[in-house]
């Protein structure tokens, strides 16, 4: 059996992965490996390795990395403490392939602490832009260090070309997490009210905002200012956790001022986990902040999407995601414009730009894990020059 590693640090990767992780553990000439790091570990993010662990794939390794701040200099505390960790870890435990996917700096650092150890890199959704975060630097970074890369679509594996990848190892797949998403079972209202103590039989919406860490002096005034168009926009609101990302507590603590002050209008989730969280989404009335959920996985479901300031600069878009700077006159107009039957209407036909060609990302990704031809030819790579 081929041993593969997947890298998870928090519940937005991991919910990327599930339909990937499904795939492989059912193939009987696959053994996947979970090392699970990050937030995943944290019981402030909501200690979200329980929900990795009911889905029975073995978990090798638990790498602690994440200090309890997040000013600059605990992020690049963290990452040191993550790139010793994973160096230990994979001197315990070294899989033939190593999985990564994204731009997270926890991922950055189990990467780089993969290279001494020759493990070939699969990385998934690189090519992509976020021009409003330091993920971008970090995302071009792991495909640098990678060996196979998969993205999302055509452009994005041209940009990856860009960068002096061989086309050979470059496949266009899709994003991973769509495969299942329209057909994935959903739970009831009652169901999510019992569980998560939501009430998604009213009009609400579901608001992530994270830090945007090249302008993360100014997170207090960026997440005031959308606190208060949601004030004025008169619905019920169910946020979810920013990000262990640079001043994403200052975030968490004005939410929960917020919620306190709006009683019966406003919750706060720590993990919904995917089922639960694609559940949620397809009943808002829009999504709204700076998630790239608003922008890959919201127009799946025909859902409008507030796409608020910079962080996600840079990323194709459907034509339901409606880009809106950080002033609340601006956000409240928009939530008004996704929430008219007008524009809800002219998503009926909408296409997610995300979605595989091949109606099936999955496949592709594990086709090519398993016929790769593992060794030297793997692990050295040329710069291929446009």
């Amino acid at each position: 059996m081929r041993s593969i590693g997947v890298v998870t640090t928090s519940r937005a990767d991991y919910s990327c992965y599930r339909p990937l992780l499904n795939a492989l553990q059912a193939d009987p000439e696959i053994s996947p490996k979970l090392y699970v790091s990050g937030t995943h570990l944290s019981p402030e993010f909501g200690m979200t390795v329980r929900s990795v662990e009911t889905d029975g794939i073995e978990i090798v390794e638990r790498v602690e990395m994440l200090l309890s701040s997040d000013t600059p200099e605990a992020i690049a505390k963290s990452m040191g403490l993550g790139l010793i960790g994973f160096g230990q870890a994979f001197s315990r435990y070294r899989p033939e392939i190593l999985i990564v996917l994204g731009d997270r700096y926890e991922m950055l650092a189990a990467t780089l602490a993969a290279l001494p150890f020759k493990i070939p890199i699969a990385h998934l959704s690189g090519g992509e832009l976020t021009e409003g975060a330091i993920d971008d630097a970090l995302r071009h970074s792991i495909t640098k260090l990678s060996h196979l890369h998969f993205t999302a679509t055509e452009a994005y594996a041209r940009r990856v070309i860009q960068l002096g990848e061989d086309p050979k190892r470059v496949f266009v797949s899709g994003e991973p997490t769509l495969d299942h998403i329209s057909t994935a079972p959903r739970l009831t209202p009652e169901e999510l009210r019992k569980r998560f103590g939501v009430d998604v039989e009213r009009p609400f919406l579901l608001v992530t905002f994270h830090p945007v860490t090249l302008e993360y002096e100014d997170v207090e005034r960026q997440i005031d200012e959308l606190l208060a168009a949601l004030d004025q926009a008169g619905f019920a609101v169910i946020f979810t956790m920013p990000n262990a990302d640079t001043a994403g507590r200052i975030i968490t603590a004005r939410i929960r001022e917020w919620i306190q002050s709006h009683p019966g209008v406003g919750d706060l989730v720590d993990n919904f986990g995917s089922e639960a969280y694609h559940s949620v989404l397809c009943r808002a009335i829009a999504v709204v902040g700076n998630s790239s959920s608003g922008i890959i996985e919201a127009p799946s479901f025909k859902v409008p999407a507030i796409n608020v300031g910079i962080r996600q600069a840079g990323r194709i878009r459907a034509e339901s995601v409606i880009d809106v700077g950080n002033e609340r006159a601006e956000i409240l107009a928009a939530i008004r414009k996704a929430a008219s039957s007008e524009f809800r209407g002219s998503l009926r036909s909408l296409v997610n730009p995300y979605a595989s060609k091949t109606n099936s990302a999955v496949s592709t990704i594990v086709d090519v894990l398993k016929r790769v031809e593992l060794g030297n030819a793997l692990l050295h790579k040329k710069f291929y020059d446009l």
